[in-house]
């Protein structure tokens, strides 16, 4: 059909759906490697803004601030955005489906990343265990 175009994605990751100009529309699903005790750096993008609404499940977000991790947990159809240059990773429930926006051009050579520390894992994985207290 002319003039509209739709685009699904179910399966585990991150697939990128569409790009128009300079931006980005990915979607993010459960995937294994962000359980709290897989995740060993956090990432933050140089050049843009990175946009995150949770369409289904839960979803908590962390950012370093100051060496302590911490953590927003998302709420449906809620616009979250990660300032340029914030570290961040996030965690996702097995049914999560988490839309993401940003720049076309984001890619690891204008992101940087850092492995976290032993103590910074633990403080991830016991937020993740009270996000219903946040």
């Amino acid at each position: 059909m002319k003039g509209i175009e739709f685009y699904h994605y179910d399966d585990h990751g991150y697939k990128k759906l569409f790009h128009y100009n300079s931006w980005r529309i990915a979607v993010l699903n459960y995937i294994e490697e962000l359980e709290p005790e897989n995740i060993n750096y956090m990432e933050c993008h140089n050049l843009t803004d990175e946009v995150f609404v949770l369409l289904a499940g839960e979803a908590v977000i962390y950012i370093l601030e100051d060496e302590k991790i911490v953590g927003y947990k998302l709420r449906k159809n809620e616009i979250c955005n990660i300032k340029k240059g914030v570290y961040h990773t996030h965690v996702l429930s097995k049914d999560a489906k988490l839309l993401i926006i940003e720049e076309e051009s984001t890619s690891y050579d204008n992101s940087n990343r850092i492995y976290i520390k032993d103590e910074q894992k633990k403080q991830i994985k016991t937020i993740w265990e009270n996000r219903n207290e946040i």
